[in-house]
């Protein structure tokens, strides 16, 4: 998303993780994981996808799609309610 949201982020709603396998994503398969939740989706994607494979990675939860700088900032966010593998 390029705009900032008019709503607080819904952590608590179901979410769907897109990524590639890396460089070349058009000629890779996409691997896809559903979540019940978009803080355990956004969990997943930054600590446990490689640096390589979150480049080409897409949330989506309800309308709203995010990519990779915008699970960042979810994931650093003071709102984000899981605790932290750090």
């Amino acid at each position: 998303m390029t705009e900032a949201p008019a709503e607080p982020f819904p952590f608590d709603a179901p979410a769907e993780v897109y990524s590639s396998t890396g460089l070349g994503a058009r000629k890779r398969p996409m691997s896809y994981r559903r979540f019940p939740s978009g803080a355990e989706a956004i969990r997943f994607v930054i600590e446990e996808l490689p640096q390589l494979v979150q480049r080409g990675t897409i949330m989506e939860v309800g309308d709203g799609r995010y990519e990779m700088a915008d699970i960042r900032a979810l994931y650093d966010s003071e709102a984000y309610p899981l605790a932290k593998n750090t």
